[in-house]
């Protein structure tokens, strides 16, 4: 038997192994699956979690155009963005945003802001894949399916 050792484990960026996930978000809340893909990209459900090192996992969210929101947050919802020029704040809401061109910006504004901001946040955020329909280039990495509609019953909004 081993003994226990007194000193805290810190892994090199060199021995970190990356997974592949891959998660359908039809039917999901925002925040919630937000908070499940944050956790991941940051690494923090693994043991050998190191808070300086980038030992997260690559995530692959397909359907990102069919997430959901609860409550009236659809439409009362705001996101602020600024033009850099006086008077040039914009709004929108998180209906026109699905309805529009990038339809899964919703989804990876809410995981970046769950991302600590910086080199290593950024580093993070680049396994982050999302896809607005079912088809991704990702099949040759072999992602495992990650259920979170499983995990908990409010992961999955209410028709």
């Amino acid at each position: 038997m081993k003994a226990l050792s007194k000193m805290t484990q810190s892994v090199k960026p060199a021995d970190v192994e990356k997974k592949w996930h891959i998660i359908d978000a039809e039917g999901l809340v925002v925040g919630r699956l937000a908070a499940i893909t944050a956790n991941i990209l940051r690494g923090k459900h693994k043991p050998s979690y190191t808070p300086h090192v980038d030992c997260g996992d690559h995530v692959v969210i397909i359907n990102a155009d069919k997430v959901r929101f609860t409550g009236k947050k659809m439409g009362d919802k705001r996101y602020y963005k600024h033009t850099g020029h006086p008077g040039g704040i914009k709004e929108t809401s998180p209906a026109k945003i699905l309805e529009g061109r990038f339809p899964e910006r919703v989804l990876e504004k809410a995981v970046e802001r769950m991302i600590p901001r910086g080199p290593l946040g950024r580093a993070q955020m680049r396994a982050l894949h999302l896809y607005a329909g079912t088809e991704h280039p990702h099949d040759g990495q072999k992602p495992e399916v990650l259920d979170v509609a499983a995990m908990n019953r409010k992961n999955k909004a209410a028709a």
